[in-house]
């Protein structure tokens, strides 16, 4: 277990709170018992690794499955099976990588980007009825600093921890 820099502040009551909120959002989101639901809304039937590959190369160009798999965090045998699925399935489909010919990418075909439509539709009608009683301002206010959470992590996991840029 790693302990806390000698220097580094004490987290404000705030960022505890803010921690606490969206470690509770992450477990909500990704129990079983949602996935199960959204499968059964959206008319799918994909395991929750194979639902995250679709939704990530949806967000993305055409990738190559090492790449995907560093971006997921997950080996890339479990990539590479999951997608093999997923190819059977008729959700992607491999294209040849521009910048290299002996190298493939993965791309979504017309019915995994339906299933990715699919499923983004079921999760934005929970997130709308969950929000149903909040003022419109309060939610585009809730956006903006969503956004802007967004924007601070990405650019603090591109410094190291020595506060370096990383490579």
């Amino acid at each position: 277990m790693s302990t806390p820099h000698p220097t580094a502040e004490p987290a404000s009551p705030d960022v505890i709170e803010i921690e606490r909120a969206l470690t509770r959002i992450a477990y909500l989101a990704g129990r079983a018992r949602q996935h199960e639901r959204l499968m059964a809304e959206s008319g799918l039937s994909l395991d929750r690794a194979a639902a995250a590959i679709l939704r990530h190369i949806a967000e993305s160009e055409p990738l190559r499955p090492g790449v995907l798999a560093v971006r997921l965090s997950v080996e890339a045998s479990h990539v590479t099976r999951q997608l093999r699925q997923l190819e059977r399935s008729g959700y992607v489909t491999r294209v040849p990588d521009p910048d290299d010919r002996r190298a493939q990418r993965v791309q979504l075909t017309e019915a995994g980007l339906a299933a990715v439509e699919r499923m983004q539709d079921v999760r934005r009608r929970g997130m709308q009825m969950a929000l149903a009683d909040w003022p419109p301002e309060d939610l585009a206010q809730l956006a903006g600093l969503f956004q802007r959470l967004v924007d601070d992590f990405v650019a603090h996991a591109e410094v190291d921890i020595k506060g370096r840029p990383s490579a």
